[in-house]
C-alpha cells in the first residue's frame, strides 16, 4: 500500500543521494528503521536507501564509496560533514536472499528490480516501510510517498513489534533478530505480538549461532534504553539471557532480606534501571546490572540471625564482570572501568567514623576520574533496594569528604614562583628564608588572587628578600593563619553545598 505522508526533515546529504540516482534513471528509496522514525518524529541514527540500481552502477554515480561485501551494499560517503550519523548513506539494491544456513547471513544473495522483493525480506513490519521522496517542503523539509506493504504504519500506532510474514520463518533464518525484537521494543517503548513474542522464546536457542560481538551490540542498545529493566525482564522469560552472560541467570530468585525489599535479580534490574533514568553513561549502567552478581555465589545463611550474607559478593562479583564482558568482547577500558566500579561498590560505612585517610585511599583505589561514578552507580543501588530517597545525608557527607578528599589543596603549589625561582631571583642558598618568602608571597596572593603572575612575585621577591629576618617572620605567620582560614572556609563551603556538617 503506498500513501502520502507528510513533510518530514529529511538532512541535505541524504536527499541528495536518493536524487542522485533518481537523476541516471533509477529508482531509489530511503528504508528501513530510518522511515519508522521519521514516521514517529524522532531523529533517525542512521540512513539507509533501496535502488534498481546494481552495486557497479551505484559506485559510478559517487566521488567516494567503498563497496566490501558480498551483500551489495555500498557505503556513500558525505565529506561536507561532521555529524557522524550522515559521514556514510548506505545504499543497497533491491535483493532476493536464499537459505541462511548459519542463522545469520543469506547463503547467496541476488539483485532485483523489484521494491516488494526486498521489503519482503526484511524483519519487522515497522521496518519495512520505503519512502520515496518527491518534493520539497518548507525549511530543508521533503514530501513523498510511503510504501507500506505489511501494515507497519498500523503497528506503528498500536505500539506494536511484529515480524514480516511468519515469524519462525523469520526468526530462523536469522537468529539475531530474537535480540532486536526485544532491543527495539526496549528502544521504542513497544510491545511484541503474540505470536511474534511465541517464535522468539521457540527460537531462542539458535542465538547460540550468533557471534558475541553481535550479541553485545544489541545489548549494549538495550542496556542504553530508556526501559532495560523491561527489556531484561522479556530476555529472561524469553531464555535470551544465558546468551548475554549466564551468570546473569544465576541472580534469579536469590534472596537478600535485611534491606532489601527484591532479590538480587530484581534488585540489579531496578538499579540500572535508575542508572537509565538518570541517564547515566553505559559503564556505570553496566556496574549498577553486575554489581551484585557475586552475591548467588557467596550467599550464606545464618541461623542467629535468621539473614542472609554475602561476605566478599564484590570481589568475586569484580573477577566475574571481567569474564562476562571479555567473553562479550568489550574495549579493554571499558572492562577494567566496570570492574573497579563492582570491585568497589561496598565502600559505604559509617560516616561517623570514616576518615578522611580512608576516603582517600578510596579514591586511590578508583581512582579520580572514577570516583564520581562509583557515587552513582551507589546512588543506583540504593534506589534498587527499594528506598525512596536516592541521596540521603550519609551519601551526600560520603560525597563532601570525597570532594574535599579530592580538591586541590591551598598551598604555595598554587603559586606562579617556586622555592628553585626564588633561590635564583634573591640570590639565596637553601635557608627557612626560602620558606618564609613563599608564605609571605601567598598571604598577599590570598589577599589579591590577581596578584599571583610571575612578573609581580618575581619583584615581590626580591623586595622581601632584603627585608629584616623579624619583619620576614611577621609576614610569613600572616601568610600561614590566612592558609588555615582559606581552607576552613573551603571544607565549610564543601560540606554546605552537600547539606552537611
Amino acid at each position: 500500500m503506498t500513501e502520502k505522508i507528510d513533510t518530514y526533515k529529511i538532512p541535505p546529504q541524504v536527499s541528495r543521494v536518493t536524487e542522485t540516482l533518481k537523476n541516471a534513471g533509477f529508482k531509489a528509496y530511503l528504508v528501513g528503521g530510518c522511515v519508522r522514525d521519521l514516521l514517529l518524529g524522532r531523529e533517525p541514527k542512521d540512513w539507509d536507501a533501496a535502488t534498481d540500481a546494481t552495486p557497479e552502477e551505484i559506485v559510478k554515480l559517487f566521488p567516494h564509496t567503498f563497496y566490501e561485501n558480498q551483500y551489495g551494499t555500498v557505503g556513500v560517503v558525505n565529506d561536507d560533514t561532521d555529524n557522524e550519523r550522515l559521514k556514510v548513506i548506505e545504499v543497497t539494491p533491491f535483493r532476493l536472499e536464499s537459505d541462511y544456513s548459519d542463522k545469520r547471513r543469506p547463503d547467496t544473495v541476488s539483485f532485483s528490480k523489484n521494491l516488494e522483493d526486498d521489503l519482503k525480506r526484511r524483519d519487522f513490519t515497522i521496518n519495512a516501510f520505503a519512502l520515496d521522496i518527491s518534493g520539497k517542503g518548507k525549511s530543508g523539509s521533503f514530501t513523498g510517498n510511503i510504501t507500506d506493504m505489511f501494515d507497519g504504519r498500523k503497528d506503528l500506532e498500536n505500539g506494536l513489534i511484529r515480524t514480516v510474514g511468519d515469524p519462525h520463518d523469520r526468526l530462523s533464518e536469522d537468529a539475531l533478530r530474537i535480540m532486536r525484537a526485544v532491543r527495539i521494543a526496549a528502544e521504542l517503548d513497544f510491545s511484541i505480538e503474540k505470536g511474534t513474542l511465541e517464535a522468539l522464546k521457540t527460537h531462542a536457542s539458535l542465538l547460540g549461532h550468533i557471534a558475541k560481538e553481535r550479541i553485545r551490540d544489541e545489548f549494549v542498545r538495550i542496556v542504553m534504553s530508556d526501559t532495560p529493566m523491561n527489556a531484561l525482564i522479556m530476555s529472561r522469560e524469553l531464555g535470551i539471557i544465558p546468551f548475554i552472560a549466564k551468570e546473569l541467570q544465576e541472580m534469579y530468585g536469590v534472596e537478600q532480606r535485611g534491606v532489601h525489599t527484591y532479590d538480587v535479580w530484581e534488585h540489579s534490574l531496578r538499579t540500572i534501571q535508575h542508572a537509565a533514568d538518570k541517564n547515566f553513561r553505559l559503564e556505570i549502567r553496566l556496574a549498577a546490572l553486575l554489581h551484585d552478581i557475586g552475591k548467588p555465589r557467596t550467599q550464606k545463611f545464618s541461623r542467629e540471625t535468621n539473614k542472609f550474607t554475602f561476605y566478599g559478593h564484590e570481589v568475586v562479583g569484580s573477577k566475574m564482570a571481567e569474564k562476562i564482558l571479555r567473553n562479550l568482547n568489550f574495549p579493554t577500558k571499558l572492562i577494567q572501568e566496570v570492574v573497579k566500579l563492582v570491585r568497589w561498590h561496598m565502600f559505604f560505612t559509617d560516616t561517623e567514623q570514616i576518615t578522611l585517610s580512608a576516603v582517600r585511599r578510596m579514591v586511590a583505589n578508583v581512582g579520580k576520574d572514577l570516583i564520581w561514578d562509583l557515587m552513582n552507580v551507589r546512588m543506583a543501588d540504593r534506589i534498587g533496594t527499594g528506598r525512596p530517597k536516592e541521596n540521603p545525608y550519609r551519601l551526600r557527607k560520603y560525597q563532601a569528604m570525597i570532594e574535599e578528599a579530592t580538591r586541590d589543596p591551598i598551598s604555595v603549589g598554587m603559586l606562579k614562583v617556586d622555592g628553585k625561582s626564588i633561590m635564583k631571583i634573591a640570590d639565596l642558598e637553601p635557608s627557612p628564608k626560602v620558606g618564609l618568602i613563599l608564605n609571605a608571597l601567598l598571604e598577599e596572593v590570598l589577599e589579591d588572587p590577581k596578584l599571583n603572575t610571575k612578573e609581580y612575585l618575581e619583584k615581590r621577591t626580591k623586595e622581601l628578600a632584603k627585608m629584616p629576618l623579624e619583619n620576614l617572620n611577621k609576614l610569613a605567620a600572616i601568610g600561614k593563619e590566612k592558609k588555615a582560614q582559606k581552607e576552613e572556609e573551603e571544607i565549610l563551603k564543601i560540606r554546605g553545598k552537600h547539606g552537611v556538617k
